[in-house]
């Protein structure tokens, strides 16, 4: 017999949540085999079985939150006989009735025809059509699903082979009467309808990362203005070159090629303050932040320094795609030294951004605009990009800061350099 304990899925989490039991007791399950969805500090993602044998007993029920380490489930020896299960997981392909959901032995239950839930319980997200055609949804959608009671089956899904995806589940429309709100409301005060939303496992931790960070990290700010007329006239002469299919790389695309070059040659920017000593890393991997509406993720480039612009343009694009259907993977997750984060497709020029403790800097990417020049003593038209360097004046000094931030400068205004 051997207990699977809530495993760590990510370098920054303590805790887990259960989400939905893919397999149920008395299942077979092979290595490698997906047995259980868990919310972490940074997505919702699918743990794989590391040993094979039947799924004898689960420990922690859907919606649970335990510690790392503590045992969720056990798994038996190959055709073992199941031990009377205290919960019970829904088939691979179905997704858990609203008794299981709540926690109750289906043992007990009614049969899943004839069970209606209490006005107390939410309707849980169907995931197998009447017809017992499997539904493809991410594992955010059907948590989002099952909050504002909506029925997988009725949802078109817009993903890759037509899985759901979570803004499909907000744009259907929201079950009938009866089905409990994802948030509470109050009565009218002087500032409105209070309306009060509790916050995911991921925004709690980044909630409670970035205000540790701003509490221990000495933050400070070197902000430079970069010519990316070169850059503009470059990515221009790409896009006309390539042919149909070609991945054309992106201006951020260029910004975390230039960074992983500089960080190179500055190890200190590379690196981490931790417990009273400096971590230099031999590896550069650059995180690239995904916004999401729930929260903040930042998936990993590896090796960035070694990677052409195109190389790094399909993987920044895989890695948001994960990030945005939930199929990201931990070790994608994991192992960052240094973090970019680029608001300029919102048309902000300029602003600050909170390091990712322990990592000794964030650069903060803004807009392209159009904007007046001196060349030569003349006036001209130029492409104008503002760049911010928050660092952590523990591990990275002023003019270490100063010395990164201009060999950035340097890259994307001659971008040659940028091999593709």
């Amino acid at each position: 017999m051997s207990d699977v304990v809530m495993p760590r899925l990510s370098d920054s989490m303590e805790e887990g949540t259960i989400l939905t039991w893919l397999k149920r007791v008395g299942d077979e399950v092979a290595v490698g085999e997906e047995l259980v969805e868990i919310e972490t500090d940074k997505a919702n993602m699918a743990y794989e079985a590391d040993v094979a044998g039947t799924l004898n007993e689960i420990l922690a029920q859907e919606g649970e939150t335990l510690p790392i380490g503590s045992p969720i489930a056990r798994i038996g020896e190959p055709g073992e006989k199941a031990e009377g299960p205290r919960a019970a997981g829904p088939v691979p392909d179905e997704g858990p009735s609203s008794s299981q959901a709540a926690g109750e032995d289906p043992s007990s239950a009614p049969p899943a025809a004839a069970a209606a839930p209490s006005s107390a319980e939410a309707p849980a997200a169907a995931v197998e059509t009447a017809e017992g055609q499997r539904i493809k949804a991410s594992p955010l959608a059907r948590r989002l699903a099952k909050e504002r009671g909506l029925d997988l089956s009725q949802v078109a899904g817009s993903g890759p082979g037509g899985r759901i995806v979570k803004s499909d589940v907000e744009k259907a429309e929201i079950a009938p009467a009866g089905a409990p709100a994802a948030a509470q409301g109050s009565p009218e005060t002087a500032k409105g309808e209070v309306r009060i939303q509790e916050l995911t496992k991921a925004q709690q931790v980044v909630a409670r990362r970035m205000a540790e960070s701003k509490a221990t990290a000495p933050h400070f700010y070197l902000t430079a203005e970069i010519d990316m007329s070169k850059a503009v006239a470059a990515r221009s002469a790409i896009k006309a070159a390539a042919k149909e299919g070609d991945l054309v790389p992106s201006f951020n695309d260029m910004v975390v090629k230039a960074c992983a070059i500089a960080l190179t040659e500055f190890p200190k920017a590379n690196g981490a303050y931790r417990d009273g000593r400096y971590e230099l890393y031999s590896r550069v991997n650059i995180g690239v932040a995904v916004a999401l509406e729930e929260g903040l993720v930042v998936p990993t480039v590896f090796d960035a320094e070694r990677k052409g612009l195109r190389q790094i343009a399909s993987e920044t694009r895989a890695l948001a795609a994960k990030v945005r259907d939930g199929s990201i993977t931990p070790p994608e997750l994991s192992g960052g030294t240094f973090a970019v984060s680029n608001l300029g497709m919102f048309g902000i020029e300029e602003f600050a951004a909170v390091i990712n403790s322990p990592q000794a800097g964030i650069l903060a990417v803004g807009a392209i605009r159009e904007a007046p020049a001196v060349r030569g003593g003349e006036i001209v038209a130029a492409q104008l990009m503002k760049v911010t360097l928050s660092c952590d004046h523990r591990i990275l000094y002023g003019a270490e800061g100063a010395g990164f931030l201009a060999r950035v400068k340097q890259l994307l205004e001659e971008p040659v350099g940028l091999a593709l």
